[in-house]
Formats: structure tokens, sequence, C-alpha cells
């Protein structure tokens, strides 16, 4: 995985429960990484985040979880965000990752996406540059100024470059989030 700080220091992080969520869409998550990692899609340099809306909630991969291992326990359910005071309240036992804010954003900004899959990887993201539509600025990892950068570029494309990043698909399910990561990485090799 790569060396990069994937906890956010700027957001405080509330645990309801360090108890495992029991949400009936964790296996899901579980599914695609061992999916992604028995097709050889992604390297040691590139941490892959996955969040799935669940009603007002979001389930996303914990911190310190390599997506091509991850098992049940890695998994958190956000149960809310506050961006003006920057606070996670979560489920699980694990700290969310840096772009938890974003993911959580996006989910709530667009009523058609269910799914997040977001491969943080500046090699693929300098690769699929002229394939995919790319976020005009470079924005700090999981801020608000980068969830509104995603979001611009979100209104024409279920697909995108976040400048100098990594790439980002969503959709209205896992399946088709994970149907487009796919294709893209397939035809980018």
């Amino acid at each position: 995985m790569m060396n990069r700080n994937l906890t956010n220091p700027g957001v405080q992080t509330l645990f309801v429960s360090k108890e495992q969520s029991n949400c009936p869409l964790i296996p899901d998550i579980v599914r695609f990484g061992k999916k992604f990692k028995d097709l050889g899609l992604l390297d040691d340099t590139t941490a892959a985040v996955v969040s799935l809306k669940y009603g007002k909630r979001l389930l996303i991969n914990g911190s310190s979880s390599n997506i091509g291992d991850i098992q049940i326990d890695d998994i958190l359910e956000i149960v809310d965000y506050n961006p003006t005071k920057n606070i996670i309240l979560a489920i699980g036992s694990k700290n969310p990752y840096i772009e938890t804010p974003v993911h959580w954003l996006i989910h709530h900004a667009r009523d058609d996406v269910n799914a997040v899959v977001h491969l943080n990887s500046k090699k693929l993201a300098e690769r699929l540059a002229k394939k995919l539509p790319t976020t005009e600025k470079e924005e700090p990892p999981g801020t608000f100024e980068l969830a509104k950068e995603v979001l611009k570029v979100l209104r024409t494309s279920k697909n995108l470059v976040i400048k100098n990043s990594g790439v980002l698909f969503v959709g209205n399910s896992l399946k088709e989030a994970e149907d487009s990561a796919l294709i893209t990485l397939r035809e980018s090799l």
C-alpha cells in the first residue's frame, strides 16, 4: 500500500459503538476486494476505498485495510458526518479513511449514487487523465474543497480522474461502479 497518511487529522471521529456493523451489504465490499485482488488489477501502491450508501448511512472500508485482503470487521458504518464541525459518527473498530468525508458528501449530494469506488494512485491518474474527465483543481484529500471539485465533474460523468491523486467510479449499485472500473482499468493496460 502507498506511503501516505490514510487517516484525516482534521476530522474528529466519535465511535457510537466499536462493535462490527450488522449491515447486510458488508459482504459486497469484501467480495469486491477479493475480486480485484484475484484479477491483479491493483498494485501495492494503490489504496482503494469503497463505499456504499445504506439508507442515510454509509459503509466504507477502514484506513488500515488493504482492499484485497479486507475482512468484515474492516468495514465501518458511518452514521453521520457534520462537514461544518468536521465530525464523523461511526460504528466499527477501524479509523475512517482520509477520503470518508468526500464519499459522504458524494452519496448525500447525489440520489443516483449508491456506490463509490475510489482508487488512490498517481500513476493510474496520469494514465487515465486523457481518457476520463479530470477535476480542474488539485485539492487536499478528504476536504470539502475536493468534494466540490469531484461533484462538479460528476454532473456529466460517472467516472473521473482526481487531479494528481487517483480515479473515482460511481454507480447506482456496486456492480455498476465495479463494472465501470473493470472496463476502464482493463482498457488502460
